[in-house]
C-alpha cells in the first residue's frame, strides 16, 4: 500500500471528496496524527484511505481555524 503526503491546498477533488466523506462534521483531535518529518517539524494530519493508498492530509493553521 502507497503511503503519500498531502497539503490541504494541493488536494485533488477525488481526495477532498474522500476527506468530505470520511468527515462529514469535520474532525477532531482524536482523528489528527501527528508526526515528526525528516526536517523534525511537526506535522499533523488526517488519514484518508483508498484500496492501493493512505493519504496523509497535512493540516494548515488555516484549515484548523476553520
Amino acid at each position: 500500500m502507497r503511503r503519500v503526503i498531502v497539503d490541504y491546498a494541493k488536494l485533488t477533488h477525488e481526495i477532498l471528496n474522500l476527506l468530505v466523506d470520511k468527515f462529514p462534521d469535520g474532525y477532531d483531535d482524536s482523528n489528527i496524527i501527528r508526526f515528526r518529518n525528516a526536517q523534525n517539524e511537526l506535522i499533523e494530519a488526517v488519514e484518508v484511505r483508498t484500496d492501493d493508498t493512505i493519504y496523509l492530509v497535512k493540516i494548515s493553521t488555516k484549515l484548523a481555524d476553520r
